[in-house]
């Protein structure tokens, strides 16, 4: 038994989190477009509108075909994405309505961030993108950043393009939700994220199991920023294109393959924290926790280690008297 395992990137607007359990997956951490279903926030249609009431969220708590005794993952989430006018996710089809807010001032960033942590957000996310149009101006994302920290709140950023990564760093951001992969970045910027950042994996999204240009670069940068001490913690991006609903096998290689031991990616997977942040990746008090069971015993060869590790299921602690003999239990698809 293990403390359970945590997909750090997921979109649940997107998937049915209801297979995530049985697939080994305890809690997740959605980070963009989803809140507790029937939640409302205000949205800024541009950056001079006033703020509407839109729905958001995932659906009705009981999807159709869902059976009514679904266990589903402990769920923490960021709520919306904040943007920059007109920047990304907001030109994208797969964006829910609603799930961008436009922040355009410096002035607008106190309010932004409290709107998500009225709804019980536990993080703030942001998105610089600069190869999909407009990022968050410094001044602004430095407001977000503050303001965020002033809360108690940690700050994820999705950089993508050259320099963005940098960018968020410099602005004070906490984690970034991808492992960079659009440069290769120097050995001084990493040995300095390493120290303060902490870095979501999502390797398996550049090619799911077809390894492109971009797997190669975050592979790399991913390689040396764990051993320069950084924390690294298992993610998928969940939503995004061809991914297992559940423990995903290709992840766990690329980890491995990155120069994490199988106790890195264990670790990866049980995080409680993110960086000086310790509670914020669980739910609220009173929340169930899951544990994490796997069948048999961990493997002395490392070859075998991810397969093992798809053995994976999630439950109550209150269940474990009901499992049996582990032995018996039929693996999840890889």
């Amino acid at each position: 038994m293990l403390p359970g395992f945590l997909d750090a990137h997921v979109h649940l607007a997107l998937i049915d989190p209801a297979p995530l359990t049985a697939a080994g997956i305890a809690r997740v951490l959605d980070l963009g477009g989803w809140t507790p279903p029937r939640s409302t926030l205000p949205v800024e249609s541009d950056p001079g509108a006033r703020p509407r009431r839109v729905e958001l969220g995932a659906g009705e708590p009981q999807r159709a075909g869902r059976p009514a005794s679904a266990v589903l993952p402990e769920t923490v989430f960021a709520g919306q994405f904040l943007a920059a006018p007109g920047g990304y996710p907001s030109e994208r089809s797969w964006a829910p309505a609603g799930s961008v807010r436009f922040v355009a001032q410096a002035t607008d960033a106190a309010a932004a961030v409290d709107d998500q942590l009225a709804l019980g957000a536990s993080v703030i996310k942001v998105t610089l993108n600069g190869d999909a149009g407009p990022v968050l101006p410094r001044a602004v994302l430095a407001a977000i950043v503050g303001h965020a920290h002033d809360r108690g709140a940690p700050v994820l950023a999705h950089a993508e393009g050259a320099g963005q990564a940098l960018r968020a760093f410099e602005a004070g951001v906490d984690a970034l939700a991808h492992t960079p992969f659009s440069e290769r970045l120097g050995d001084e910027v990493i040995a300095a994220m390493a120290r303060r950042m902490a870095w979501i994996s999502t390797l398996d999204i550049h090619g799911w199991g077809e390894p492109t240009d971009d797997f190669d670069r975050a592979v790399d940068n991913l390689r040396r920023f764990h051993r320069a001490g950084g924390q690294v913690l298992y993610g998928t991006d969940l939503g995004n294109g061809p991914l297992p609903l559940g423990l995903n096998r290709r992840e766990i290689n690329a980890l491995l393959g990155a120069g994490l031991s199988g106790d890195d990616v264990l670790r990866s997977l049980t995080m409680g924290n993110l960086g000086g942040f310790r509670t914020v990746l669980r739910g609220p008090t009173g929340t169930e926790r899951l544990v994490t069971v796997l069948r048999g015993k961990r493997p002395a060869d490392p070859a075998a280690f991810s397969a093992w590790l798809g053995t994976a299921r999630a439950i109550s602690p209150a269940d474990l008297g009901d499992l049996g003999d582990l032995s018996t239990l039929d693996p999840p698809d890889s």
